[in-house]
């Protein structure tokens, strides 16, 4: 349960990722743009920061993939579910990355 506390502050950050950007999409090119590059930045330094500060977790990866799932219902087709195996990977990517990076500095 406490591991799931310390996550918290990230996950509502990659939550307001998934959910408030695509409210900016309107045509398809902004929504490649979203799907490709903002939200997998914003997810990785996300993850990245939550790799400096806890020790690596592959559960939190895990959290990050499911949190988009839901999306896809509301702002996509049932073609985007790639997605969130994409977003997983970058989420456990920079997660891992911050933590070797703390690790490494000492």
């Amino acid at each position: 349960m406490e591991k799931i506390k310390a996550m918290i502050p990230f996950l509502i950050a990659i939550i307001l990722d998934f959910y408030l950007l695509p409210l900016l999409i309107k045509d398809t090119g902004i929504a490649m743009l979203m799907l490709l590059i903002i939200i997998p930045l914003i997810c990785f330094i996300c993850s990245f920061i939550y790799g400096i500060k806890r020790p690596f977790s592959i559960f939190y990866s895990v959290i990050v993939a499911f949190l988009f799932l839901p999306s896809i219902l509301i702002f996509y087709n049932s073609s985007a579910w790639v997605y969130s195996i994409g977003y997983g990977v970058v989420a456990l990517f920079g997660s891992f990355i911050g933590n070797y990076a703390v690790k490494r500095a000492k």
